[in-house]
């Protein structure tokens, strides 16, 4: 687990985040999703100045056991000096070993953060859901950890002022944010009321507006005026030129032609980002095949 001094702000690896969100609904399925529908209690993971250090470490590390649904898997924690963060050694189980740096001894409060992280590369390994690539994977490790309900702890670790920064994990506080909002859509639930930290619930807010502005894209209902004007013009392009091509302007929409004739259009499903595929005729209603989202769409 990274932990870097220079912060670094926005959304450059949005579509790894979003590749990661299709792979874990593809892995876990619909219904395995939805056993995450609680998000980890602040009174769980909370960690006091005054608790023993390695038995306050295990009895974190045991809720976030629980709250990753991972079975018969014990935590042994420890501390010593390390470059990262965090790590794990990753091995058949039952027992597995976290070592933590040794600066998590003076700020206790980030334990938990830590120990999201790690566990979640636990559960990856034992559902063997894997990118190519340390830093892929690494993004993968931290949008899990989000969307199953424990990485608000990530994002309530980020601090930052005029003379030092703090933050955990690969993503950018602003991917935290937008992680926990397409969580919280799902789930009807408001991580903002946990954030101890100013600059996450800022970076969470941010976060939010992304992940709010991909269910206003179109050929979704919701979406705007420009996005509905630019939609037509390229429909008209592509029904008066046939063949393959996918428009510009950033879109993620595409038209295709459909082998009995007839236009089709493909977009992301804004809450899993598997693309669905509708017929180009109006408005019409579709169903992801992955996630169950109805979407109200106006092709």
């Amino acid at each position: 687990m990274a932990n870097g001094s220079e912060v670094v702000h926005g959304f450059p690896h949005l579509d790894t985040v979003r590749a990661a969100i299709t792979a874990l609904h593809r892995r876990l399925s619909y219904d395995g999703v939805r056993a995450y529908d609680s998000s980890v209690p602040p009174a769980d993971v909370a960690f006091a100045d005054g608790d023993d250090l390695h038995l306050g470490a295990q009895r974190v590390a045991r809720a976030l056991v629980r709250q990753l649904r991972l079975p018969e898997a014990r935590m042994i924690v420890s501390f010593r000096e390390m470059h990262h963060a965090a790590s794990v050694e990753l091995t058949a189980g039952p027992e597995y070993f976290i070592e933590l740096n040794d600066r998590f001894r003076r700020h206790r409060r980030d334990i938990g953060a830590a120990l999201a992280h790690e566990i979640t590369h636990v559960l990856l390994h034992r559902l063997g859901l894997e990118f190519d690539g340390t830093r892929d994977n690494e993004i993968l490790t931290d949008t899990v950890t989000a969307y199953l309900g424990a990485g608000w702890l990530l994002l309530d670790a980020y601090r930052e002022d005029e003379v030092s920064s703090q933050k955990l994990g690969y993503l950018t506080p602003e991917e935290f944010g937008y992680v926990l909002a397409k969580r919280a859509l799902v789930f009807g639930e408001d991580p903002s009321v946990w954030f101890t930290s100013p600059q996450g619930y800022t970076a969470y807010t941010k976060g939010r507006e992304q992940a709010l502005r991909d269910g206003r894209q179109p050929p979704l209902s919701a979406a705007g005026w420009n996005g509905r004007r630019r939609y037509a013009k390229d429909r008209r392009h592509a029904v008066e030129n046939p063949g393959p091509g996918r428009p510009g302007h950033g879109s993620q929409y595409a038209f295709e032609h459909a082998p009995g004739g007839g236009l089709r259009v493909s977009f992301p499903c804004p809450t899993c980002h598997q693309r669905i595929r509708v017929p180009v005729r109006g408005r019409v209603r579709a169903r992801c095949g992955l996630c169950r989202t109805v979407l109200e769409c106006d092709t």
